[in-house]
């Protein structure tokens, strides 16, 4: 028969968070695929689980991961864990699980610490809908795609969560400070479940004074407000009265509405009646 991938979620600092499970797969598994073998070694012998290790990181991803899809089709069950958190949450493990389901190999997940949900669910954001950036692209390797992304976030109206560097920090909040505004509000998650861990919620612009002024230390969460719908309605709004009346006519007559509808529409847009858009008309 063949054997199974197991994804198994590791401590993201405090090594209390493993669970019972992660452990006795650990224990179990015939290999464990690690990101960095010498990082994972520590938690093992924490542990003293024995099974043996393969590295499987973002330079071999492909290749290593034809290998342990080999195994698995002939019988080896592999537990496979990253440096910190969940295994194919801003890691090469995506790659493995691909070509598991193309090969019919089964994969199961098991649950455990994320840095991005434990970041939001103590960030006083909105919980309810939220995207996932993992780490921008960095300016020196693809400049294009991080603006691209940046862009993009100007108008998402989701709760964003990032991932940086403190090397980064400081840069990555300006980018940011440009791309939205320096009002939006953010938390600042750093050293999650670690002896010095820290929440500040504050604005954009208070975080890039403060980071000029202050050299960043650990590894941080950025968890970052999305766009509000009163934002959203004040563009419109701008937008609508930088207009004549009859570009915004134009406006909903090119998408498909009768000239009906379209005064309608105007007329609720601006906030008057349908009879004073009519007499502007005329």
């Amino acid at each position: 028969m063949a054997g199974k991938l197991f994804l198994c979620a590791t401590p993201i600092g405090n090594l209390e968070d493993i669970t019972y499970r992660v452990l006795r797969t650990l224990q179990e598994a015939d290999l464990i695929a690690a990101e960095d073998t010498r990082h994972s070694i520590k938690l093992l012998n924490h542990f003293q689980i024995k099974t043996p290790m393969t590295s499987y990181h973002e330079y071999n991803k492909v290749d290593k991961a034809r290998y342990l899809v080999e195994q698995m089709l002939s019988g080896v069950n592999v537990a496979l864990i990253t440096d910190a958190g969940t295994p194919g949450i801003s890691d090469p493990g995506e790659e493995l699980v691909r070509q598991c389901y193309e090969a019919g190999v089964e994969v199961t997940s098991l649950p455990g610490p994320a840095a991005c949900i434990t970041a939001l669910t103590m960030s006083g954001l909105s919980t309810r809908r939220f995207c996932f950036e993992a780490f921008l692209p960095s300016e020196k390797s693809d400049r294009k795609e991080r603006q691209r992304i940046l862009e993009e976030l100007k108008n998402e109206t989701r709760t964003i969560i990032i991932y940086e560097a403190p090397h980064h920090l400081a840069k990555t909040l300006k980018d940011l400070r440009e791309a939205v505004g320096g009002s939006r509000r953010l938390t600042i998650c750093r050293e999650l479940t670690k002896k010095y861990e820290t929440a500040w919620q504050t604005s954009l612009d208070e975080a890039v004074s403060r980071y000029e002024a202050e050299e960043p230390k650990g590894e941080f969460v950025l968890v970052l407000e999305g766009k509000s719908l009163d934002e959203i309605r004040e563009e419109k709004v701008r937008s609508w009265e930088e207009m004549s009346v009859q570009e915004h006519m134009a406006l909903y007559e090119g998408q498909g509405m009768d000239r009906k509808e379209a005064m309608k529409q105007v007329a609720k847009d601006r906030g008057v009646s349908k009879r004073e858009i009519y007499q502007m008309l005329l």
